[in-house]
């Protein structure tokens, strides 16, 4: 008491404040006191730094243990570091919400498709101003590599007020160009015989605005052309070529006076093919009239590069699967029962069936004509793939015989059971009497009957002894002296 003065005075000053923790009005009976409040934080300044019940004696730590109901509570029910798990019907609805969401920008994409003015605008806009005259517009492409053929549906249209019917404009959009305002014979690829006529008296007139109307049969026509194919079993990465000549002439005049034609072109993009198009301006030879002027187009036509994607994947896919059927084969190896083989045998089934649906989702999948992806793709995965179906129904019939050999069927090993270990009979109890088995039994249970007896154990029957042969050697080891060298 005389070397520590104040110890009992700290000691009851620590008893009452720890008392305080369980007679705090809010606190559950056996409930620990929050652990902030028994160790408070240490002070930043180490000058300031205080004994561990140094606390006690300063008022605020006395107004820190009377705290609120609530506040305790709150420390205790709610830790710092929990989670809320969040309730299944929260997540089932913010999957629909965003599935749907999904589905709605996905369509705006044919809204933007849409948007934008007409793909020929600009160009007879700038046509009109810089060259008017007679201009003939492919507004359809089809290609048939069946055929092989290119049919390209042409829009007779005039640029320049000197060329264009009154009442016409505003033809593609432009409101400089129009039907032309002359009568037109248009000869394709060199034909004598017009391809198609064009008369400006039989266009009609709209009553309500006296405007004339564009009838399509009577300001379009069609061309059709042969197909350079000797790149088509490329597919998809076949390529076609096409050149084509037109030339205009006026029906009414006795010289058929040739007209020039200041542009050819067609659209860019057209189903299941991208085209490339260049017109150059030439002419023909006649001896009577001369030079005459036509205009050439040459065509480039090839897949695009979405349809080329598609296919390599497609053709990807086709090849894993069938790397599939064959690790099937692999596996089904491996067991020793019928039963578990026939699951793998529905799945090669099952791939079998789907690469013909494969092969026919690509983009203008071509016939089974021998192209190139079906020479490297198609044809060998069937084969493999029903190679690997004609395994597996030879391993379960395999299976089925090796299980049912003799009428008996044997039940497959339990691996899971461990061996049961082989008695060591000390010589009070008889060992069991051998039953008949294989010779490969046999040979183990006499194997085991001789350890015994060379361990000295009891054997029951006893072993026979080895009758000793008279002419039959005997070895005697003889220890042999060696001198010691006297140098040593």
């Amino acid at each position: 008491m005389g070397v520590f003065p104040n110890s009992h005075r700290r000691n009851g000053s620590s008893f009452h404040r720890l008392r305080s923790f369980h007679l705090a009005p809010g606190v559950e009976e056996g409930a620990p006191p929050p652990l902030r409040s028994v160790f408070p934080t240490p002070s930043p300044n180490p000058s300031r730094s205080r004994s561990f019940f140094s606390f006690a004696n300063k008022p605020a730590v006395a107004k820190s243990v009377s705290v609120s109901r609530s506040r305790l509570s709150r420390t205790w029910l709610v830790p710092r570091n929990a989670s809320v798990p969040i309730p299944p019907g929260f997540i089932i609805a913010l999957s629909v919400i965003l599935s749907l969401l999904f589905i709605v920008i996905l369509a705006c994409t044919f809204r933007g498709a849409q948007a934008g003015e007409p793909p020929f605008k600009k160009l007879l806009d700038s046509l009109a101003k810089t060259t008017p005259g007679v201009v003939l517009i492919g507004d359809n492409v089809d290609v048939d590599v069946d055929e092989p053929s290119v049919t390209i549906r042409w829009s007779i249209v005039a640029c320049g007020t000197d060329f264009m019917l009154p009442g016409s404009n505003g033809t593609h959009g432009s409101s400089l160009c129009g039907l032309p305002n002359m009568a037109l014979s248009i000869f394709v690829d060199g034909k004598d015989t017009p391809t198609a006529l064009y008369d400006p008296a039989d266009i009609p007139f709209n009553k309500d605005t006296g405007l004339r109307r564009s009838v399509q049969n009577l300001v379009q026509f069609d061309s059709d052309h042969d197909l350079d194919v000797h790149k088509a079993r490329l597919y998809p990465f076949d390529t076609y070529f096409l050149s084509s000549s037109i030339r205009l002439a006026s029906p009414t005049s006795n010289a058929k006076k040739p007209i020039p034609i200041q542009r050819l072109v067609t659209l860019d993009v057209v189903t299941n093919f991208d085209i490339n198009t260049h017109d150059v301006e030439s002419y023909e030879l006649d001896p009577a009239a001369g030079n005459i002027p036509t205009r050439d187009i040459d065509m480039t036509i090839r897949r695009p590069a979405e349809a080329r994607t598609i296919c390599l994947l497609l053709f990807g896919v086709s090849w894993v699967l069938t790397h599939v059927s064959i690790g099937h084969v692999l596996l089904a190896r491996r067991l020793t029962a019928a039963k578990p083989v026939l699951k793998h045998l529905a799945a090669a089934g099952a791939i079998l069936v789907a690469l013909p649906h494969i092969r026919n989702s690509m983009p203008d999948a071509p016939g089974l004509d021998g192209f190139l992806i079906d020479t490297i793709g198609f044809f060998p995965q069937m084969i493999i793939t029903g190679t690997c179906i004609v395994a597996l129904l030879l391993i379960v019939v395999s299976r089925e015989l090796s299980n049912t050999s003799d009428g008996l069927i044997h039940l497959p090993k339990l691996s899971s059971m461990p061996p049961t270990p082989l008695p060591v009979f000390t010589g009070e109890t008889k060992p069991p009497s051998p039953t008949v088995g294989t010779s490969g039994e046999m040979t183990r249970y006499e194997m085991d009957r001789v350890m015994k007896h060379l361990k000295g154990q009891y054997v029951f029957p006893p072993l026979p002894p080895v009758p000793s042969s008279p002419t039959r050697g005997v070895h005697r080891r003889v220890m042999t002296v060696v001198p010691r060298s006297k140098n040593i």
